[in-house]
């Protein structure tokens, strides 16, 4: 039987350094870092991860702020919002809610965030930081993810690990920062060959795919550890991750739960980011972040 890996746990000790840091950054700057995220539409996903991420603001003594628009609003309207929160001093970190309407690119959208403000990673600069070794933003989840592995005292260098999903937001960088560690990395998708077979090799699985409760028990290596990013519901209305838990805890060394186990160091890791950018754009050395 598997140890859980407490994601909840893990963010409250991680936004609460963060909350210390702030003090500090606010003393050197004279205010405290700022965040603001757009979200356009009324997608019901979306409203509460914007919710959550602005009163995890308010709680680590950060300023939050929310922008609203409509589901009708043109793209040319957005970029003109997020132009605007480029040129302000008092922002350090711009999150544009994702998915957007159909009308509008998201490339586009993204692309036009100035990249050390970009706290969700997704900027061309920071992806191309990240694919080249050097610091930069990291995308939110991936950087939860290996907080988790840390947490869990998980030896990364020679290890075995399978990504499951190739996004930009999650697979891609996931498996860029376990390179990073020196861990052997396998990138599975839809199109991957004997999934089961390939996962059963790995000592660690990163499942980010999206299909609730795919990768089964007997998937699992005994001793390995499961991050499961997914977040679905089944078929009774039950949220489940990607991962099938109550097999799979029978094999693994650690596993996440759905929910509380990566969803919460998303947040909190927006909110590190958020800090290291405003220390960054102010040229000051980033505090001790150290868990």
């Amino acid at each position: 039987m598997g140890d859980i890996l407490d994601g909840k746990a893990l963010a409250e000790r991680l936004r609460a350094i963060v909350a210390e840091q702030v003090v500090r950054f606010r003393e050197r700057a004279g205010r405290v870092p700022g965040l603001e995220v757009v979200l356009v539409g009324e997608d019901p996903a979306s409203q509460v991860y914007v919710r959550n991420k602005a009163k995890a603001c308010e709680a680590a003594g950060m300023r939050g702020v929310l922008h609203r628009m409509a589901a009708t609003t043109p793209q040319s309207e957005l970029l003109a919002k997020v132009l605007e929160l480029n040129a302000r001093e008092d922002v350090d970190g711009i999150l544009v809610q994702l998915p957007l309407p159909k009308q509008i690119e998201a490339d586009v959208v993204l692309d036009a965030i100035d990249a050390a403000k970009d706290v969700d990673g997704f900027h061309p600069m920071n992806a191309g930081h990240l694919l080249a070794g050097r610091s930069g933003l990291v995308p939110c989840t991936p950087m939860g993810c290996m907080r988790l592995l840390d947490e869990a005292g998980v030896k990364l260098e020679g290890a075995r690990a399978v990504v499951i999903g190739r996004s930009n937001i999650v697979g891609k960088p996931a498996a860029l920062l376990l390179l990073q560690r020196n861990a052997t990395v396998t990138i599975a998708h839809s199109k991957t060959r004997d999934l089961p077979a390939i996962c059963r090799e790995a000592d660690v699985i990163v499942a980010a795919v999206g299909r609730a409760e795919m990768v089964r028990g007997d998937w699992v290596k005994p001793g390995a550890t499961v991050l499961d990013v997914g977040m679905n519901r089944n078929a009774e209305g039950k949220l489940v991750g990607d991962v099938a838990f109550a097999e799979a805890k029978e094999r693994a060394r650690w596993i996440t739960p759905v929910p509380g186990g990566v969803g919460p160091m998303t947040i909190a890791c927006l909110l590190e980011n958020t800090l290291r950018a405003a220390w960054a754009r102010k040229g000051y050395p980033p505090g001790d972040l150290a868990l």
